[in-house]
């Protein structure tokens, strides 16, 4: 293969990573070790398994467009600037915010990390609201807490909180 053919076609390398993703996806899932008993038809390694098929078939629909002919539209920027650089303190910030939440989830539970998360996410972005900002990611990352842990039965480390809840 010559070099032309390889750069006119370079949407391939796409393929092939959404191949290898739906591939892990689906061996993860397949070997899963589904300790909870099953509540209904839909189990634990349903969304893995749909999620998993679903990379396999992109993977393959794409790169049989590609092979035709078909080429990715030149990114076109809607409403950013192009020609201006990344806002690397953006990124790192946001990247410090949630390795911190990975980090805190353990030992302050997921509650108090969550919280954390949403509103160093937002300060990250911009927002300097400190009256409301704490009080709406408390009250996010409380709900969220109590769907998953609570309703649909997903536990989420507690914290301090474990007790009281």
């Amino acid at each position: 293969m010559n070099r032309t053919w390889l750069r006119e076609h370079s949407e391939l390398g796409v393929c092939a990573l959404l191949l290898a993703l739906g591939v892990l996806v689906l061996t993860d899932a397949v070997t899963m070790d589904v300790a909870i008993a099953q509540r209904g038809p839909v189990g634990p390694r349903t969304v893995p398994i749909a999620v998993g098929a679903g990379l396999l078939l992109i993977a393959v629909l794409l790169a049989v467009d590609v092979l035709r002919g078909g080429r990715g539209e030149a990114e076109s920027g809607e409403d950013i600037d192009l020609t201006e650089p990344a806002d690397w303190r953006t990124v790192l910030g946001l990247a410090g915010v949630f390795l911190a939440a990975a980090v805190l989830i353990d030992p302050v539970g997921f509650p108090i990390a969550g919280a954390l998360l949403f509103w160093g996410a937002a300060f990250v972005l911009g927002s300097r609201r400190f009256d409301r900002d704490p009080l709406i990611a408390a009250g996010l990352s409380f709900a969220t807490y109590v769907l998953f842990d609570h309703l649909l039965g997903v536990p989420l480390p507690g914290g301090p909180l474990m007790g009281v809840l």
